[in-house]
């Protein structure tokens, strides 16, 4: 049996704490953009390992942040 964990549209929502709304998600569905699903029947899912993969892509660093990390190393 697959161990492989699903959202669905509201949970994905409120994983994000709303910033990504059920509507958005379901635009971008449309235009084939943003998280992976997967549909069976009308069911639209969402797997939890691809929302990391995602989340990992859309990460952003901050210049600072970077340097601050940079400068930490160079104290070790």
């Amino acid at each position: 049996m697959d161990a492989r964990k699903y959202l669905t549209a509201e949970e994905v929502a409120e994983r994000y704490r709303g910033s990504v709304s059920i509507g958005t998600l379901r635009n971008w569905r449309a235009m084939r953009i943003g998280p992976t699903f997967i549909k069976i029947g009308k069911a639209v899912l969402y797997p939890v390992d691809e929302l990391d993969a995602w989340d990992e892509k859309n990460r952003v660093t901050c210049r600072a942040s970077a340097r601050l990390d940079m400068s930490d190393q160079d104290q070790v």
